[in-house]
């Protein structure tokens, strides 16, 4: 385990406690954006990381998303 798999980690538990569903979606594009530049460098394994982590991100607030409109869509 790296380091940016700590810190992936640190800021996913974060997130999910402060339960703010768009800061998921502005962390997935901040590291994808972060990607952009290691990708350039030839920095390949931790560009891959990033884009992975910046798509689990996503991932997450499109499901938080999908559950909250289900849900007041039952009320």
């Amino acid at each position: 385990m790296k380091i940016q798999d700590i810190v992936f980690f640190i800021v996913f538990l974060i997130l999910l406690m402060v339960r703010k569903d768009r800061w998921f979606l502005y962390t997935g594009l901040a590291c994808l954006v972060l990607a952009i530049p290691l990708f350039a460098k030839w920095i390949f394994f931790t560009a891959e990381r990033l884009t992975w982590y910046g798509s689990f991100f996503v991932l997450c607030f499109i499901i938080s998303s999908t559950i909250k409109i289900s849900t007041k869509a039952k009320l």
